[in-house]
């Protein structure tokens, strides 16, 4: 795996040398940080599961147990966001149900996005305090 890394950092330092500005750094701490963020890279694919480590096919049926617990904690959860204020409860759907980032919350709702950012932040306490 080191001998790959290196190589990986060679073939980007000689790809990327155009690139190079000395104003910014030495050519050491240049190629060191090349060499660490290829190395982080490397234990990033080390620990994604490869597709034979996947389940396939149906998994196995929850117990009644956990079923009944997922119902109660899913009612908790419903209680908790009625609650919540309007505005908070609005930008809490569009950012976990309508899967949207907070810049893309932002340019939809014409809201700042430290405001968004706040009201997110608060609504999320407010229902962790309520499912304790």
């Amino acid at each position: 795996m080191a001998e790959d890394c290196a190589q990986e950092v060679m073939a980007t330092v000689w790809l990327k040398a155009p690139l190079f500005d000395p104003s910014r750094a030495s050519v050491s701490t240049w190629i060191f940080t090349i060499a660490r963020n290829k190395n982080i890279d490397a234990f990033r694919k080390q620990r994604r599961p490869e597709p034979e480590d996947l389940t396939w096919g149906p998994e196995s049926e929850p117990e009644a147990v956990d079923i009944l617990t997922l119902q109660q904690e899913t009612e908790q959860l419903r209680l908790a966001m009625s609650v919540l204020p309007d505005a908070q409860l609005a930008l809490l759907q569009k950012a976990y149900f309508g899967d949207l980032s907070h810049s893309e919350i932002a340019i939809e709702t014409g809201l700042p996005l430290g405001t968004i950012k706040s009201r997110l932040r608060l609504a999320l306490e407010k229902l962790r305090q309520s499912m304790k």
